[in-house]
């Protein structure tokens, strides 16, 4: 019979948490590893996007997903930024190539989407002291680009969500505007930004719990994507605001969109890490449990 009392979390016990969260994220080299992860996301984002338009696009539609994905680019980064990223997606695959060719070119898709989760994956390894899956290190590198590429796929999965239950609401809305008062439907936008934070805080918990080769408690999966989540969404709004008013790409001329795009994802990466140490740090102290290692 287990006699070892656990703790429960109280909310003053926040600060703490916090504390100890923060001397954590800050002896493990975040700012290093957030720029590595920012280097390959600029490798990684125009196979990125188009993997992304290809999947969710085949059912909602290639066009309507591409102008979405822009859209809210162009509200985190500004119009010039989305319009960089446009630039480096469009007229791809309309020529006509060999089989071989296509073969290899679809490969490198993959295998460039990849990078960013890959690197993602290797920093919430080393915050967990997780072990590699498999002694063949070979081996190893190929199911990690498997398992990354199943999250781009969760990603479009996510996305698709995202983009029926807007669709939903703004249709729910134009019904609604026949029986109440038009003010009243303006708060239909509160929705919005519920399935937003939803969808953010799915995407969370996803990587919190399959990426790292350990077994990461549920219950702290949830309490850590839940932090991270908002953290996130209001760093989103002030790193928004910051593009907006200061423009701190147009100081870099012609290479100012990369300039913005790593900007962000380094701001991201350190988002990620930080929940990663909260996650770790409440599961060792409340649900007494070290992350198991999954090794084959």
């Amino acid at each position: 019979m287990n006699t070892e009392k656990r703790n429960r979390f109280k909310l003053l016990d926040l600060p703490s948490l916090l504390v100890a969260t923060s001397k954590s994220w800050f002896n493990s080299e975040p700012f290093e590893r957030s720029a590595v992860v920012a280097y390959y996301s600029i490798l990684s984002l125009p196979a990125l996007i188009v993997i992304i338009i290809n999947v969710v696009g085949s059912i909602w539609g290639k066009e309507l997903v591409q102008g979405e994905l822009l859209a809210q680019i162009a509200k985190a980064l500004g119009s010039e930024t989305a319009e960089s990223i446009r630039l480096m997606i469009v007229d791809r695959g309309e020529t006509t190539t060999s089989i071989v060719a296509t073969s290899i070119g679809i490969g490198t898709l993959i295998y460039g989407s990849t990078g960013v989760f890959f690197q993602v994956q290797n920093a919430l390894d080393k915050i967990w002291d997780a072990q590699p899956r498999f002694k063949n290190g070979l081996v190893e590198t190929i199911f990690s680009r498997l398992k990354s590429f199943g999250f781009i796929l969760i990603i479009g999965f996510l996305l698709l969500i995202s983009f029926v239950l807007t669709s939903a609401l703004s249709a729910f809305s134009e019904n609604l505007k026949q029986y109440i008062s038009p003010s009243l439907v303006e708060y239909a936008f509160v929705l919005d930004i519920f399935v937003s934070l939803l969808m953010i805080y799915v995407l969370f918990a996803a990587m919190f719990k399959i990426l790292p080769n350990a077994s990461i408690p549920w219950k702290a999966v949830r309490i850590g994507a839940a932090l991270t989540s908002l953290l996130f969404v209001g760093g989103k709004y002030l790193l928004a605001l910051y593009f907006s008013e200061l423009q701190p790409g147009s100081t870099y001329g012609a290479a100012g969109a990369i300039i913005l795009v790593m900007l962000w994802v380094s701001y991201s990466s350190l988002i990620l890490f930080f929940g990663a140490h909260f996650t770790k740090i409440y599961s060792e102290k409340y649900l007494k449990k070290q992350p198991e290692q999954v090794i084959a």
